[in-house]
């Protein structure tokens, strides 16, 4: 039986208005005493706007705020964008993460991988599980999506029932696990649905997901009627793709071989937990070269082209093991994540200047998403029949076509959030009844810096217009000891007229020097006020650009 006084609540940290960074709390109790739990832990992936910034994670600072009541971490699936934060941020909120064993086994192999990550307390719960976690009763429900054990989230609590869908689609022959589970959803529908918390990625298509089934009769006859190599890229994660792609090979009389740390990660730990059972033993890179052109089908990573990739390599003619010639065919079977698409043309131009056959979702069906479209959505609302829709997972457009969505299919109170917003569910009133801390981090190397800080500005100044750097040695008189030094970075040679700008920056640091007061000319802090001031505009009078300036003085 619930207090009077208890409340719950939704708490995105990240996810919301972005694709990507998934990360929620779900809070039961009164309000200055809830406890809580957190549903994924996902990181976003850095762009072009983002110089030296490798991953993007959501700010848990509200987390550890509560953490003597957080009571663990729940994910609903291994992909990247809902557990990749985990080695990085864990060892600040130390509290359990219960997974499902792929997910569990995916986590610990990726530990392994990396030097000096921490061992996390993972709590393995079967397929279909259910757990009790103080007030919240979690039942893990199994949906098709694009890697093995994805789960929707049941969420009962003495105040209704909560559905965090996670990553979801309705694929009736997904090839790999158990279709989306409706018998457990309408379930939850007849007994009474509280809200729904919904991926929103697809909510702008119309119609209904193809099904992986589909996509593996493509790659059948692609790979059939190809004459010489074939190689496929797709996301490491996705094993239902690299068992069709295996299947596919078999028929053709082809032998697999995986190029790319990534893909044998996921082969190793989808044949340990049982899900290439029956597959054919893979090949290693360095076999390749061995095989007939026509008896080879390679599985690539960098399908988003990324540059240190197996695929990018191949395209560069950089990697040690696996060429391709004239003749041979890629297939490209993933999409897109936005933001990738100019690297990813970047390969496939690479790819076409070798005389390779390159095929895309553009012109075959190799690819489908493993999110739902609308009619997908519509069929789960008609199951569930929330009182409350929460979209989540997407950008704008997306949760607002969502929102558009659950109206129509009859939901009640649908509300439209953001990171950081805290949404009360029940009971009374529903919608944002206060804000939480919520930001970014962003991982730099090996260290985690917080978004807010000027280390990514800075960078953005110095890829815009670059650094001068000026160093003189003035005597206790203030009168120059030495010539100056200067020193360009990413400044042009010479201005328009040809004149150098070494030069100009040298001609401008001495008369600046000479023309200031005595008094000023002993006070190292004036100097390099009244050089920096002068560089800057000399050189964007003769480039038009300030850079960033760097003066040093020595006393001597």
């Amino acid at each position: 039986m619930s207090n009077p006084r208890d409340e719950l609540v939704f708490a995105p940290l990240g996810g919301v208005g972005e694709i990507g960074m998934n990360l929620a709390l779900y809070g039961f109790g009164p309000e200055r005493n809830r406890r809580w739990l957190v549903v994924d832990f996902g990181v976003a992936f850095a762009g072009d706007d983002l110089p030296g910034i490798d991953l993007i994670m959501p700010d848990i600072a509200y987390a550890l705020e509560e953490r003597r009541n957080v009571l663990g971490i729940v994910l609903t699936h291994a992909h990247e964008d809902h557990f990749g934060a985990l080695l990085d941020l864990w060892p600040r909120l130390r509290v359990p993460v219960y997974a499902t064993p792929f997910s569990a086994a995916l986590l610990e192999s990726k530990r392994l991988s990396e030097p000096l990550a921490p061992e996390i307390d993972v709590r393995i719960v079967p397929v279909g599980g259910r757990i009790n976690l103080g007030p919240f009763d979690v039942e893990f429900v199994s949906v098709a999506h694009s890697i093995p054990e994805s789960n929707a989230l049941i969420i009962r609590t003495a105040l209704g029932s909560v559905l965090h869908t996670g990553d979801w689609k309705i694929d009736p022959t997904p090839l790999l696990g158990p279709p989306t589970d409706e018998p457990r959803l309408r379930a939850l529908g007849d007994a009474g649905c509280l809200a729904l918390v919904g991926d929103s990625t697809n909510a702008v298509r119309d119609g209904r997901s193809p099904s992986e089934a589909d996509v593996a009769k493509t790659l059948t006859a692609l790979i059939a009627e190809a004459r010489g190599r074939v190689a496929v890229t797709t996301f490491a994660s996705h094993v239902a793709r690299l068992r069709a792609v295996a299947a596919a090979a078999r028929a053709a009389d082809r032998d697999v071989v995986v190029v790319g740390r990534a893909m044998d990660r996921v082969v190793q730990v989808a044949r340990e937990t049982g899900y290439l059972d029956g597959v054919q033993d893979f090949l290693s890179a360095e076999s390749y070269g061995y095989l007939p052109p026509d008896k080879v089908v390679a599985l690539c990573t960098g399908s988003q082209g990324e540059p240190r990739a197996a695929l990018s390599r191949i395209a560069r003619d950089e990697h040690p093991e696996v060429t391709l010639a004239k003749g041979d065919r890629v297939i490209f079977s993933a999409r897109p994540i936005p933001g990738n698409e100019k690297a990813i043309a970047g390969v496939i131009n690479g790819l076409v200047r070798q005389g390779v056959e390159v095929i895309t979702d553009r012109t075959h069906l190799v690819h489908v998403s493993g999110h739902p479209r609308r009619d997908e959505m519509a069929d789960m609302y008609r199951w569930v029949r929330p009182q409350i829709a929460l979209p989540v997972h997407g950008e704008a457009l997306h949760l607002n076509e969502h929102a558009k969505l659950a109206r129509a299919a009859g939901v009640k109170d649908v509300i439209l959030c953001a990171n950081g917003d805290l949404v009360r569910l029940a009971p009374g009133p529903t919608g944002v009844i206060d804000e939480v801390r919520a930001g970014r981090l962003y991982k730099d190397g090996r260290l985690i810096v917080d978004a807010e800080q000027r280390t990514v500005a800075d960078r953005r100044r110095l890829g815009f217009a670059g650094i001068v750097s000026v160093s003189l040695a003035l005597d206790h008189k203030g009168v120059m000891a030495a010539n100056p030094e200067v020193t360009l970075i990413g400044i042009p040679v010479q201005n328009a007229e040809g004149d150098s700008i070494v030069r100009i920056v040298d001609d401008v640091v001495v008369d600046t020097v000479e023309q200031l007061p005595k008094a000023r000319r002993r006070d190292p802090e004036s100097v390099v006020e009244a050089v920096r001031g002068a560089v800057r505009s000399a050189i964007a009078d003769n480039w038009g650009k300030k850079p960033l300036c760097l003066v040093h003085v020595l006393t001597v």
